[in-house]
């Protein structure tokens, strides 16, 4: 039975990919292209280099049967028809040749184009390739300077310095692509200028900074033209920098920006970005989200039917649930993706499925049959790279570590170690770091401190030369056994730290409940395609029956009674099953919507705490704009005024600064807020130890629209306290309260035991227009103001709490029982 649903599913997946088509003819010629790059990007990017940047378009190409020939002649392909385009795609490419002896001007520049791009960007490209792509480029040139066609001069040098480049002639290559780009800034000609700062961009190392200073030049001009497809393409490109560089928050953020701009266009193909997210938050130990994309990226995939790159997303769902430590589901994710990437278009991916597989059986425990999965896997497929080689010893490595042959285990990080050597870029770094950490750690807990710190400084040495900020549990704990073999105990202490947080962000006991009900998801989906596939098995089973039939003859008439008893009892069971399908079918749906809407919340509430984080720095702005001001002025009334508005802004600007770094975004801590208010003052009036304050504020929590008219009223009681209550530089008590008081009011005192406000003078001194605020703003939150003498001054708020807008939609019921 098992076979049969392999062969099923084998088949599925061959029916879908050649149905794959429908899915791309959809799109306009701009789509299909947009399609070719991010397929290609992603593919290129998910080998980590192991594949070169042609193979990854002709891989895309052949996933989406779309002619490798629109990747590269965007700028003298319109759509309309290019003179011998059909023999190319068709690799006739002697036909072709045999055409251009036909062909003369501008037909024989474009034909020229597409033999020079076909030799060119061949997969391993050979010498003889690459001299047979310059003798056409090279007529291209000249044929093009001699009928004077710009477009089509610059196209010819473009593909000119991009040959040099494939010939390891950097110096050549810059002069051309300068030359083409100069004589476009020259013209004008904004989209050949973008076209030229694009093509020279891309053949950069992500390292070097003029890859994006080139590629966000390319993006604002394309903008500034509206070409949307082709300033999405240059955004991903950017974003692939900032995530190789080691930038990836901002590499995540541009990644959620670029499904929102392919959802604008209609690109429905977004699982690329979908499992990248997936891959970043998973790495930043943000499991939740991580799954979430994970799932979304295979949805989608599904939904669009496009299976040919389905090992990549398999695998990645994989890794998901082997991190939080389902092992038996992430184990077989892996051999489905194993299983498709060896059926289908050969990606190179499923070899990393492989060692995930391993990977899974040895936290499973199973490292005996991990190490003969391993051994019997390289075999009959061995490894072709540097990168393979480094995995296939790190995962021998390990499972020797589990077994405690610790003999085996260092002679395979020996060997790992002459692999990870010779891999060298950002696309490789994190394994490599990984691999180190792990050698490192196995040193320490041999208790070879020398050895042990020499793999660390390895791993440190690289996140400095990458400038990557690469951090793990195993990265921590690794510190921590180093700082403890060295007696560096304040050290350990601290990594420990740092690895228990680490650990416990991946799978806190808030997250359990929500990553259950992900995956739980995503298992009814697969059981309902089970079932999908049972269904077809039982109609060719009914087919069989109905065709036994007319061969028995004999037994017609009993037979005929005994079908159509079947018959009635299989539809009432196949109603039965419609009707349990369609219930179960709407709660899955209704729990998606429930997942969506709440991943939407947590959205919502990361913007409102933007939106409080930018409305106090611009109220900062303000409070610096009026300092600036008060150096211009001589009036000490303005001076006064200006240091007064001040005053009353950092008040308000500190709520928002409280708002921002609180995980409750609806409410202020009155206690820290009027704390951080008073050391202001001290700090602002310079009162030292002649005034001091005793506050004495109950843990309330307050809604944001009282809280703000609170902070003003403190701000002026305060300053008028520190201003008139003390003259003549007398010492002073400040006396600031707020506590709960009878049926449900708050009460805010702010009381001295200075001079008074009855004192002769006294009154004129006192700021009116301050009063006048005070009495204001309490009318606003529907408080009682008082202001007596006793030994001093003392002014009372009086003031029902108002609840917060998530309590105020609750019933009296829920209010009671919270």
């Amino acid at each position: 039975m098992k076979q049969a649903l392999l062969l099923c599913f084998n088949l599925f997946i061959v029916v879908q990919g050649l149905a794959q088509s429908a899915a791309v003819n959809k799109y306009d010629l701009k789509k299909k292209r947009l399609l070719i790059q991010a397929c290609s990007m992603y593919l290129y990017n998910a080998n980590q280099g192991a594949i070169d940047v042609d193979s990854s378009v002709v891989l895309a190409c052949q996933a989406y049967k779309i002619p490798v020939s629109l990747a590269y002649d965007e700028g003298f392909n319109s759509g309309s028809g290019l003179i011998g385009n059909d023999l190319i795609a068709k690799g006739n490419t002697i036909s072709a040749q045999k055409f251009l002896a036909k062909t003369k001007n501008e037909d024989r520049i474009k034909l020229l184009l597409q033999l020079g791009n076909l030799y060119l960007f061949k997969p391993g490209t050979q010498p003889e390739d690459l001299q047979k792509a310059l003798k056409y480029i090279k007529e291209a040139v000249a044929l093009s300077k001699q009928l004077k066609m710009k477009k089509l001069e610059h196209q010819s040098v473009v593909l000119l310095a991009k040959y040099y480049a494939q010939a390891n002639n950097p110096a050549e290559s810059k002069k051309y692509f300068t030359a083409v780009i100069s004589d476009c800034r020259k013209q004008n000609d904004k989209p050949e200028l973008a076209a030229a700062l694009d093509a020279q961009g891309m053949l950069l190392s992500n390292l070097d900074p003029e890859k994006e200073k080139n590629l966000e030049e390319a993006l604002s001009i394309y903008t500034e033209l509206g070409m949307e497809e082709k300033r999405i393409e240059i955004y991903m490109k950017i974003t692939t920098i900032y995530f190789w560089t080691g930038k990836i928050n901002e590499a995540k953020k541009r990644l959620y920006q670029n499904l929102a701009d392919l959802r604008k266009i209609g690109f429905t193909h977004e699982q690329f970005g979908e499992t990248t997210i997936s891959y970043i938050e998973l790495n930043m130990h943000n499991v939740k989200s991580a799954l979430y994309y994970a799932l979304k990226s295979v949805k989608r995939m599904e939904a669009e039917k496009d299976y040919t790159l389905a090992d990549i997303f398999y695998t990645r769902l994989g890794n998901v649930y082997n991190t939080i430590g389902y092992n038996e589901e992430a184990l077989e994710l892996y051999n489905k993706s194993i299983e498709v990437g060896q059926n289908t278009l050969n990606s190179g991916t499923w070899y990393k499925s492989f060692f995930s597989a391993v990977a899974a059986l040895s936290m499973k425990g199973k490292n005996k049959e991990a190490l003969a999965y391993l051994n019997s896997v390289t075999l009959k497929y061995p490894p072709t790279n540097a990168f393979d080689k480094m995995s296939v010893a790190f995962n021998k490595a390990n499972c020797y570590i589990a077994l405690n042959n610790t003999v085996q285990a260092e002679k395979c990080f020996k060997e790992m170690e002459i692999y990870a050597r010779q891999l060298n870029t950002p696309e490789t770094f994190r394994e490599v770091v990984h691999g180190y950490t792990l050698m490192a750690l196995f040193y320490a807990e041999s208790n070879r401190p020398k050895l042990a710190k020499l793999y660390t400084d390895k791993v440190l040495g690289l996140r400095t030369k990458f400038n990557n900020n690469y951090d793990s549990d195993l990265l921590q704990y690794l510190l921590f056994k180093n700082d403890s073999l060295s007696g560096n105990y304040d050290g350990a202490m601290r990594h420990f730290q740092n690895y228990k947080k680490i650990n416990d962000s991946i799978l806190g006991t808030s997250k359990k409940k929500e990553i259950e009900e992900l995956k739980i998801a995503y298992e009814t989906l697969n059981k309902e395609q089970k079932i999908k596939l049972l269904s077809e098995q039982t109609k060719l089973q009914e087919s069989k029956l109905q065709k036994s039939k007319l061969l028995n003859t004999v037994s017609v008439w009993s037979l005929v009674l005994l079908l159509v008893i079947i018959g009635l009892l299989y539809n009432r069971y196949r109603l039965k099953q419609q009707n349990h399908s369609k219930l179960e079918l709407k709660e899955r749906e209704i729990n998606l919507k429930n997942i969506n809407l709440r991943h939407l919340l947590d959205e919502k509430e990361w913007l409102l705490k933007e939106v409080h984080h930018r409305v106090k720095n611009n109220l900062q702005t303000v409070i610096s704009l009026l300092n600036s001001q008060s150096a211009y002025l001589d009036n000490d009334m303005a001076l006064s005024a200006i240091k007064n508005s001040q005053h009353r802004i950092y008040s308000m600007s500190l709520i928002h600064q409280k708002l921002y770094k609180s995980d409750n975004i609806s409410t202020i801590n009155m206690h820290s807020y009027i704390i951080e208010l008073v050391e202001y003052f001290k700090e602002s009036f310079s009162t030292g130890q002649r005034i001091r304050f005793e506050v004495k504020v109950a843990p309330l929590e307050l809604d944001v629209a009282q809280a703000i008219p609170l902070g003003l009223i403190l701000n002026e009681a305060i300053t008028n306290a520190i201003k008139y209550a003390f003259p003549e530089e007398r010492t002073g008590m400040i006396y600031i309260t707020l506590e709960e008081s009878i049926n449900g009011h708050y009460l805010l005192t702010v009381a001295d035991n200075g001079i008074g406000i009855e004192n002769k003078g006294t009154e004129t001194k006192i700021n009116s227009f301050g009063m006048r605020l005070i009495q204001g703003l309490s009318e606003d939150i529907d408080g009682d103001f008082t202001m007596e003498k006793d030994n001093g001054t003392i002014l009372k708020i009086n003031f029902l709490p108002e609840f917060p807008i998530s309590k105020k939609f609750e019933g009296p019921e829920q209010r009671r029982e919270g």
